[in-house]
């Protein structure tokens, strides 16, 4: 029988109807409930597309003896972090303080009152490696409640302060925003120098993310420097992530992350986000470097959000699956064998494997992840850029025979921040590089979110699916939309976008703006949660306070009311310290820092 979750517009909670866990969708009800029978909550926080998401639901949550450990024992909820980020940034941040590291399934014990009192991530259902399993967590954690119960809410109660103390503004602070500018971007050229991997480009230790909002910054610094320096770290970058296992070089796009330093091995799901951003810093290197490859990169990443994750109606889905046919990654995997029937010619064949690294025995569990093994330092002297275009043929007939492939997974939930990446990316892709399909697509994507995602109050929703949307928005989901307007109404010169842009902006100040200078998560209409918080520090996606200063400068510039680079003023200045000790966590801010008018 199905549990709660049937009925959800969250694909990642509807994959978890049929546990026989008596999972609840998140709400007050659950925090009544929990209190009525005093029994802590057990918080599941995932996403569809997320490798040990999928582990972790197959061992534990689809286990017998587990789901009456959980249903007798506590109040078990679900939550998909992407429609949720309020909920999953705090409890993230409880967890990281608890264990020194984060990631997802996050897993998280919650008093009735709703503060965390004890986390972790992925737990094997068994015990293994120093690791304890999840049932013997779930009888510890009960035993706990049941017999120490004082220390349990001293732990909680210690616990959720210390999130809410830990914060990165000084709230009245006053700066000279060309001198932050100055002493912000001298500082994170030297964490950069740092951090980087002269062997394979990036920057810090495996695992790998790509960083667009990082790159984003880093092109516009070494465009606006000429440092050769800088550009020998940004080429070596997007290089290394063009050749590598990192980038789809049939379907075009990302993975996620890479999990070894050279950019060989991804967890294979694909994210808008990623794309969106990506697509950006290629094209806007390319419009310095005119390497070929960084253009073809471009232009296959923005072909594959259109082709593969653009809807109907024109909005963007969120993301792809790292699985197919229960195996990571088997949709993007290749032997010699399949490589041979589907170009039907020896010659061809055996010249495809050898420049793409196919090989018996193959890279990845018996099979190959396409890359291009080049010699050091080769993707500088052209030989990519030529392997690329020689072999675009082969890559065309096998793109054609993997798409008769089972596909992984799609989660066909629209998502307004990321919906506003993709019309920016695409809007200003298709400027540079003079394709107007690009601009159209996010012509559509931008109509879709207007006109199905906003209600007639002004307020924005966050999450969209069959005509269905929950919850309202985020600082991120009105700032990235609104910059994903402004961008369109600059490539196109329509005024409807600009207006529109400053509708969300008004809003956006009227619903979260805080008196003492940028702007809170949560709108000031939002559920109680044991913390509010000002997000400044950029994960994959782009900072909803970084967002909103770059958005504010934007409108000012394009408008000239001051009320838009007043509220900008005072929100970089409440993060000028912070933006001084550690600005490659924000590298949002750092671009809207270089859009400061005489910056």
């Amino acid at each position: 029988m199905s549990n709660r979750l049937a009925g959800e517009l969250s694909l990642y909670l509807r994959q978890h109807a049929d546990n026989p866990v008596d999972w609840r969708p998140w709400s007050p009800d659950c925090l009544r409930l929990a209190q009525e029978q005093q029994r802590p909550i057990f918080l599941s926080i995932g996403y569809s597309s997320c490798h040990w998401c999928h582990v972790m639901a197959e061992e534990s949550f689809s286990n017998a003896h587990v789901a009456t450990l959980l249903n007798e024992r506590f109040i078990p909820v679900k939550i998909d972090r992407e429609q949720r980020p309020d909920l999953d940034q705090i409890c993230m941040e409880a967890v990281q303080l608890m264990t020194s590291h984060g990631g997802w399934p996050l897993s998280v014990f919650l008093t009735p009152s709703g503060e965390p009192f004890f986390g972790g991530t992925y737990w094997p259902l068994a015990g293994r490696d120093g690791i304890p399993g999840f049932a013997d967590i779930l009888r510890a954690v009960d035993d706990a409640w049941q017999n120490q119960r004082p220390r349990v809410d001293a732990q909680a109660a210690q616990l959720s302060d210390a999130v809410r103390s830990a914060t990165f503004d000084r709230p009245g602070q006053t700066e000279s925003l060309p001198l932050l500018r100055e002493q912000a971007f001298a500082a994170a050229e030297v964490e950069l120098r740092d951090m980087f991997d002269p062997q394979w480009g990036g920057f810090g230790r495996a695992p790998k993310f790509p960083q667009g909002v990082l790159l984003l910054w880093l092109v516009h610094r070494a465009t606006e420097t000429n440092d050769a320096a800088l550009w020998a770290m940004l080429g070596k970058t997007l290089d290394a992530m063009a050749v590598g296992g990192i980038h789809d070089h049939l379907g075009g796009g990302f993975h996620r992350y890479s999990t070894d330093a050279q950019w060989l091995v991804p967890h294979f799901e694909k994210m808008l986000y990623d794309n969106a951003l990506l697509a950006q810093v290629y094209a806007r290197a390319w419009c310095r470097h005119r390497r070929r490859l960084w253009r073809r990169v471009a232009e296959a990443t923005c072909d594959y959000m259109i082709r593969d994750l653009q809807s109907v109606g024109g909005g963007f889905f969120g993301s792809e699956d790292a699985d197919s046919e229960h195996e990571e990654g088997r949709f993007y995997l290749w032997t010699p064998d399949q490589v041979a029937q589907t170009l039907d010619d020896q010659h061809r064949a055996t010249r495809f494997c050898r420049e793409y690294g196919v090989y018996p025995g193959g890279n990845f569990e018996g099979r190959s992840i396409l890359h291009l093994p080049l010699k050091k330092d080769s993707a500088e002297t052209g030989e990519a850029d030529a392997i690329d275009a020689a072999l675009a043929p082969d890559r065309a007939a096998l793109l054609a025979a993997r798409s008769g492939r089972v596909r992984p997974l799609r989660d066909d939930k629209i998502i307004a921040a990321w919906n506003g990446l993709a019309i920016a990316a695409l809007a200003r892709c298709g400027e540079i590089l003079d394709r107007s399909d690009y601009v159209e697509a996010a012509n559509r994507a931008a109509s879709f979110v207007r006109e199905e995602m906003k209600d007639d109050s002004g307020r924005l929703w966050r999450c969209w699916r069959d005509g269905r949307r929950d919850p309202p928005g985020f600082l991120d989901d009105y700032a990235s939309v609104a910059l994903g307007y402004s961008a369109l109404a600059q490539v196109t010169g329509q005024k409807t976008w600009q207006s529109a842009a400053a509708g969300l902006a008004s809003s956006m100040l009227a619903r979260f703006a805080d008196s003492t200078g940028g702007f809170f998560y949560t709108p000031n209409d939002h559920e109680p949660l044991f913390a509010r918080k000002k997000d400044v520090i950029d994960t994959a996606e782009p900072s909803g306070n970084g967002l909103a200063a770059t958005l504010l400068i934007d409108l000012s510039a394009a408008t000239g009311d001051q009320q838009w680079r007043l509220a900008a003023e005072r929100t970089l200045a409440v993060f000028a310290h912070w933006l001084r000790i550690r600005p490659t966590a924000s590298p949002q801010m750092l671009l809207a820092l270089a859009s400061w008018p005489g910056g």
